[in-house]
């Protein structure tokens, strides 16, 4: 489809609460065809509607092309474990700034397919990582908002340094 222009932090954009999905219709699909084509060129592993300006709780991830593509539309996390796992994430919104974030290492998140069919699944490890970071971005959270202050201002600072 296309190759949307994505919100770089600190855009405003990137802190907004998304919508949910009413209507699972063709332009729901023409959208997550614009989000994958959008995250496959940035590069990223994951996106939300959000990092393109549309506020609808939408998100697509790919792992690899040999594990498919998800679509995630009006996810929720339903639980999560008591065990966690610290894993190395960044943005499409703030390509080449990477951190250590801590997350639970399991969930079960409920969510709706592209034809709005309702879905549970649990997963751990990665996925659920990446599927945690973009719920977190279709609630307004960038990923930096679960660094250490003291964390989250140095990676600030590279990135306007990076950026200037």
């Amino acid at each position: 489809m296309a190759v949307r222009p994505i919100l770089r932090f600190p855009d405003i954009g990137l802190k907004t609460v998304c919508e949910p999905v009413e209507l699972f219709d063709q332009r729901l699909r023409d959208l997550s065809d614009d989000l994958l084509d959008t995250m496959r060129a940035a590069p990223g592993v994951g996106i939300t509607a959000a990092h393109i300006g549309v506020f609808l709780r939408v998100a697509v991830i790919e792992l690899g092309r040999n594990e498919g593509v998800r679509h995630y539309v009006n996810p929720e996390i339903v639980s999560v474990s008591d065990d966690t796992i610290r894993h190395v994430e960044g943005s499409v919104s703030m390509p080449g700034m990477t951190d250590e974030v801590i997350r639970p290492k399991a969930i079960r998140v409920r969510y709706r397919d592209l034809t709005g069919v309702v879905h549970e699944e649990e997963t751990e490890g990665f996925l659920a990582v990446c599927i945690q970071h973009e719920i977190d971005q279709l609630d307004g959270i960038f990923w930096i908002q679960r660094l250490s202050r003291l964390k989250r201002e140095r990676l600030v600072k590279r990135w306007e340094k990076l950026r200037k």
